[in-house]
């Protein structure tokens, strides 16, 4: 069920759990779009709640978040930063707006630069006695930005939006090299393409078998999963 498509006495009684994912506009690199973090992020979450009410769980999709903290994009144009203080604001906001009819809130995040607010918001709604989580949408091996990772998802979710002619490679050094220069000055610093990695050679076989994985962890981790000290529910599969 998603919420974007249902009427409210569809949603009488205590929903079990709402699962809202969380975004990004910012730029991917000359091959993949703005949308990229919150368009994997939706997949991840709607396979999920099929799974989820598969299992008898009462589960529910809420519209996507499309915005985020994207300062670290800023440079390149067409990326909208709402930085971490609104998005903290508006994820505590509707944690609250959503404990009213649902028993439980779990976001699902598809964007690494969220990850601190979405866990300080979490813990702030559990702190406020509301049942909240959260699961990334994180390949744990894969490329950072761009690269390989991303836009094989992107061609097993949205492949009419994967420019594969333009794909170059940017920065392949390991994010942890990266990491002084791309505090200072933002990802164009580092690379000036905005890509963090290889995207060349990214299939959609390949990013379907990526987002089974998420989706598998997230899943699980929903289930049986108990939150962490950074409220992000953790799974025993990992993506």
């Amino acid at each position: 069920m998603e919420l974007v498509d249902a009427r409210w006495p569809e949603l009488e009684g205590r929903v079990d759990v709402v699962l809202l994912p969380t975004g990004s506009c910012e730029q991917h690199g000359p091959h993949l779009p703005f949308v990229t973090d919150a368009a994997v992020a939706t997949e991840v979450g709607r396979r999920a709640v099929a799974r989820l009410r598969a299992a008898g769980v009462h589960a529910v999709l809420a519209p996507t978040l499309p915005y985020g903290a994207s300062g670290e994009h800023q440079h390149f144009p067409g990326t909208i930063d709402i930085g971490h203080g609104a998005l903290r604001t508006v994820l505590v906001e509707l944690g609250r707006s959503v404990s009213g009819w649902a028993d439980r809130l779990v976001f699902v995040n598809g964007h690494g630069g969220n990850a601190p607010t979405v866990a300080d918001a979490a813990l702030h709604l559990r702190g406020e006695g509301r049942d909240c989580g959260w699961v990334p949408c994180d390949v744990v091996w894969g490329d950072a930005h761009a690269g390989r990772t991303e836009t094989s998802l992107m061609a097993a979710v949205a492949p009419a939006t994967v420019r594969h002619d333009l794909a170059e490679a940017g920065a392949t050094e390991p994010v942890e090299v990266l990491m002084p220069v791309l505090r200072a000055g933002g990802v164009i610093a580092v690379s000036p393409n905005g890509v963090l990695g290889d995207p060349t050679g990214a299939t959609a076989e390949e990013g379907e078998r990526l987002l089974s994985g998420l989706v598998e962890a997230a899943v699980d981790a929903i289930l049986h999963g108990r939150p962490d000290a950074a409220g992000r529910l953790r799974a025993r599969i990992p993506a």
